[in-house]
């Protein structure tokens, strides 16, 4: 009598669509090139995937935390995953005894977006706050309503960037500074999808955007152009954007637990941001300002380099040109000014060597936000900084990240 045939069951590893906000973080993450995309999806391909988890963590939203037991011969297809709009239904796996594969953690063992993190994976300072995760899903999203809708930049300005400002009224959505809130657009995509989660980084502290009320302000820019330069309307952007006083938005989240800054009283904070990468810089800013007005001791440094094409594109120039400079070291970057050389944050950076410099010697933590192609640029500033003064970069920045003080968010 032939014995029956042994099936063998594998956790597969898969994106939640309805929570992925594309940022590309795990494609990029990923060692062996398991994670692929199309115009809409990012999945995994099984027969990739070793189940190494070295995506898990620097997924901001947890889309990526998901394991369901599968027949290994009847696992998802990459064809199949890009086609789902949610996941399928998760199904138990049978007691098979040594039949069951063990290649990739059990369900219930797999990495949690809140489990210890490996020592070069970012993590929140010490001494922040325990943020709220995904109180609020897509499927079941808060209702916010629009207090305020305000454009930020010139109206001569090439750059159409809004501070807008949501009310939650009675609903729990407390946030944090450096977290962020998922909206979707309402309606339907060319193929007659849902149109996915965007998410926004917090531009108010976690007292609110006003001191008191279950609000929270975003630092919206409107997308005219794609990556190409080439003529388009952002539907997320230019959604938000057009939002009136009273309109409703549909709110998930919050999301991110690294982003987060410290709360001990002697932290300083570098600051490197530009455009709309000023949001979570603007969020820590106004809570330090806030406790230094109630009396609070607070005895580290601010520093903030920003940069942008123009004064005219600079988003809260106004409010951030009348913070005293004893409360807050700041240094302006401007690269499309006429008649005037470009400037870029990195720029600035070199020119501020020396007080730099001194603020890496100390208990400092390091925030970089904005686009993806100041990166490069300014780990090398820093990398001249540190050599000129006398400091092993490489060792510093990996003693940074290990502590939880150096983050980033380039998009």
């Amino acid at each position: 009598m032939n014995a029956p045939e042994t099936i063998v069951f594998i956790q597969q590893h898969l994106i939640d669509p309805e929570v992925c906000i594309r940022c590309n973080t795990c494609e990029e993450t990923c060692p062996v090139d398991a994670i692929t995309h199309d115009s809409r999806n990012y999945v995994v391909d099984p027969a990739i995937c070793n189940g190494c988890n070295a995506c898990v963590s620097p997924c901001p939203t947890g889309s990526i935390d998901h394991w369901h037991p599968v027949p290994k011969a009847a696992a998802y297809s990459v064809e199949e995953q890009l086609s789902w709009d949610e996941l399928p239904p998760r199904q138990e796996m049978p007691v098979l005894g040594e039949m069951a594969e063990a290649a990739p953690p059990a369900a219930d063992e797999a990495p949690q977006a809140n489990a210890a993190l490996s020592p070069t994976s970012p993590k929140p300072p010490w001494s922040a706050a325990h943020p709220y995760l995904n109180l609020h899903t897509l499927k079941k999203p808060a209702l916010a309503t629009v207090a305020g809708n305000f454009r930020l930049t010139a109206p001569d300005a090439e750059c159409d960037i809004h501070h807008l400002v949501l009310d939650f009224g009675t609903q729990f959505f407390p946030l944090l500074e450096g977290q962020a809130i998922g909206i979707a657009p309402p309606g339907v995509d060319a193929n007659g999808r849902p149109h996915y989660l965007r998410m926004y980084s917090v531009a108010s502290p976690r007292t609110g955007e006003r001191e008191g009320y279950n609000n929270v302000s975003l630092t919206v820019k409107r997308v005219t152009a794609d990556h190409e330069g080439r003529p388009v309307a952002g539907v997320a952007s230019s959604y938000l954007c057009d939002l009136r006083k009273g309109d409703a938005v549909q709110v998930s989240g919050p999301f991110g637990d690294r982003f987060l800054m410290p709360n001990h009283p002697g932290s300083n904070l570098l600051m490197i941001c530009t455009g709309t990468g000023s949001a979570p810089m603007r969020a820590m800013t106004e809570h330090r300002r806030r406790l230094k007005e109630a009396g609070r001791p607070v005895d580290g440094r601010l520093m903030l380099f920003f940069g942008a094409r123009r004064p005219q594109e600079l988003p809260y120039f106004g409010p951030l040109t009348k913070l005293p400079p004893e409360f807050i070291d700041t240094s302006l970057a401007f690269s499309r000014v006429p008649e005037q050389p470009r400037r870029y944050v990195q720029d600035r950076l070199r020119e501020r060597g020396d007080d730099v410099a001194e603020l890496l010697r100390g208990d400092t933590c390091i925030y970089l936000c904005g686009l993806k192609g100041m990166e490069t640029g300014v780990l090398d500033a820093l990398a001249e900084i540190c050599a000129k003064a006398g400091l092993d970069w490489p060792l510093l920045h990996q003693r940074l990240v290990d502590e939880g003080r150096f983050h980033v968010e380039t998009y």
